[in-house]
C-alpha cells in the first residue's frame, strides 16, 4: 500500500524489451542499502516490484539504480509503455508499519489512463483540467481523492467526464507535475472508498 505522496522523482536510464514484458531501469536518490530485492516501488503510480539494484558513481545527484520489469498487463493498461530514457517517474516506497499516513490509501493498481486537457498556472500553482475513461468518472468525486501518476490529489470540480485538481508550488516542485501539459496522458486510481461506495449503492439498487 502507498499513500499518494511521493518521496523521489527518478530518471528512466534504459528500456530493455524481455519477449512480453519490459526491464526498465531507473536512477533514484534512494540509498541503494536501503533498497531490497522485491521490494514494491510506485512508478507514476504503478506498483512494480524491485528486481535489481545498485550504487551509482555517476556524479549526477543520483545515488542508486533499481530495476523493475513491466509486464504485458502494465503496459497495456497504464502509459508505462509509452515511456522512454530520460523520462522522469514519481516514485514511492511502500508504506511499513508505523509510518505516517498522509495522502490517502493508494493501492498501486492503477484502473486506467485520463488525459490532461489543459494546464493554467498562477501565482506559483497550477490548475488541471483532466478527462477521465467513462468507466471511471462515476468514482470521481467534488472534495474527494484520486491518485494522479502516483500523487495524492483533491478534486476540485466535476462535470460528466472532467474534473479538475490545483496543485501548489511544493507539489509542482517536489514530483514531475512541473513538466506536464495538455494532451499528455495520466496515469489514474480511483479511491477505494469511492469504488465500494458505488458498489454498495448498485446492491441496493438491485
Amino acid at each position: 500500500m502507498f499513500t499518494g505522496l511521493i518521496s523521489d522523482v527518478g530518471t528512466l536510464e534504459s528500456v530493455t524489451s524481455r519477449g512480453d514484458l519490459k526491464r526498465l531501469k531507473i536512477a533514484s536518490h534512494y540509498p541503494h542499502d536501503s533498497l531490497e530485492m522485491g521490494a514494491s516501488v510506485a512508478h507514476n503510480g504503478v506498483c512494480m516490484t524491485l528486481v535489481g539494484f545498485g550504487p551509482r558513481a555517476e556524479n549526477d545527484g543520483f545515488v542508486s539504480w533499481h530495476e523493475v520489469d513491466a509486464a504485458a498487463e502494465t503496459l497495456a493498461v497504464t502509459t508505462a509503455g509509452d515511456w522512454a530514457p530520460g523520462e522522469k517517474i514519481n516514485l514511492e516506497r511502500a508504506l511499513r508499519l508505523g509510518d505516517e499516513l498522509g495522502g490517502h490509501m493508494v493501492s498501486g493498481h492503477v484502473d486506467g489512463v485520463a488525459t490532461l486537457l489543459s494546464r493554467r498556472d498562477f501565482d506559483g500553482m497550477a490548475h488541471f483540467e483532466i478527462e477521465a475513461p467513462k468507466n471511471l468518472a462515476r468514482f470521481i468525486a467534488e472534495k474527494g481523492s484520486v491518485a494522479l501518476n502516483g500523487t495524492s490529489l483533491t478534486v476540485n470540480k466535476v462535470e460528466k467526464n472532467t474534473f479538475t485538481i490545483l496543485l501548489i508550488p511544493h507539489t509542482l516542485d517536489v514530483t514531475n507535475w512541473g513538466a506536464r501539459k495538455a494532451g499528455d496522458r495520466i496515469n489514474i486510481e480511483v479511491d477505494t472508498m469511492a469504488r465500494y461506495a458505488a458498489r454498495l449503492a448498485e446492491a441496493a439498487g438491485e
